[in-house]
């Protein structure tokens, strides 16, 4: 009898998490994305959910939630009632974050589900043009023969900014500063005035300055070179191969949320990002495809987090 009972209980949660996903979504959707408004992801983020609620038929909002390094909106989300009407839109700081953060206010691998993938962002180092550095070595060299001078902005401590500028002080062997700000707009403006030395940024944030000539791009950080900027050498080109960096944007759920509406949120994210307007919208931005099961983008936010913390011990980046 206890068997059976126990046979019939999960028939029973099965059974309704199927009617669930029959029915979602029957109203709006909160997508929380944990940065300011504007940065990369929350821009990829508003393109791909603003057609898949023409999809579903239901209002889907933004709402930005940025700060400590964006654990406090991925806490709100990893918290939520797990029903499908509360969604995360991360950066690749998805899996910084727990590496270098001395606390979290969750178990980030364990309660976050990863979805799906929005793509992949080229990231550029940037420079202010004045400084008048030919290639990344010049920058290097001049760290190197000024001891003490150097220093880099992230869009905060614990970002992948962060991460991605130790990274590259380690690879070339140089002290700097790190300057954390409230998020791209802040660390780029401080570049621009010559008080910050470098910033690695999101593409699709650094393109309109780069085009009025206020910041110059030396390197991109990704493994390959970005189809936006053939002409610029990634990082392992430039003669830093240890320093490579590839960001993302991606989709997230409570890891309780039945599997159902998972699945079909999977395959409406999916189905949008298979539109020609939002191709071509996403490759204006400069993203490139990053074609994933959720199984698969699971795996690679487990890995990066497993890496990412060899590295945080490496740097001694330990954020309170």
């Amino acid at each position: 009898m206890r068997r059976q009972l126990l046979a019939f209980g999960i028939l029973s949660i099965a059974l309704s998490g199927q009617v669930l996903a029959q029915d979602w979504p029957t109203r709006t959707i909160k997508v929380v994305v944990p940065l300011t408004a504007g940065s990369a992801s929350d821009v990829m983020a508003r393109i791909v959910f603003d057609q898949v609620s023409q999809q579903v038929g239901q209002s889907i909002v933004i709402e930005n939630r940025p700060g400590a390094g964006n654990s406090i909106g991925m806490n709100a989300v990893a918290k939520a009632e797990p029903d499908g009407y509360t969604i995360l839109a991360n950066s690749s700081s998805h899996t910084v974050s727990p590496a270098v953060r001395a606390t979290m206010p969750l178990d980030t691998a364990n309660e976050l589900a990863a979805i799906i993938p929005l793509g992949n962002m080229p990231v550029v180092i940037l420079f202010n043009p004045g400084k008048g550095y030919k290639k990344l070595s010049d920058f290097v060299a001049w760290a190197k023969a000024n001891p003490g001078k150097a220093n880099y902005s992230s869009a905060g401590a614990g970002n992948s900014s962060h991460l991605n500028g130790e990274l590259f002080r380690l690879a070339g062997g140089f002290e700097a500063v790190h300057l954390p700000f409230k998020g791209a707009p802040e660390a780029m403006t401080e570049v621009i005035a010559g008080r910050s030395d470098f910033y690695f940024s999101p593409l699709v944030n650094a393109l309109p300055l780069m085009k009025d000539g206020q910041l110059q791009a030396l390197a991109v950080s990704n493994s390959a070179r970005a189809t936006a900027l053939p002409d610029i050498p990634t990082v392992a080109e430039a003669g830093y191969p240890n320093s490579e960096y590839n960001f993302w944007a991606g989709v997230f759920l409570p890891v309780k949320t039945p599997a159902p509406i998972k699945e079909k949120l999977y395959a409406e994210v999916k189905k949008a990002l298979d539109v020609p307007a939002v191709r071509d919208k996403l490759k204006n931005l400069g993203a490139d495809p990053l074609p994933l099961t959720s199984a698969q983008f699971d795996a690679q936010v487990r890995r990066e987090i497993e890496t990412n913390t060899k590295v945080a011990k490496a740097a001694n980046i330990k954020v309170e």
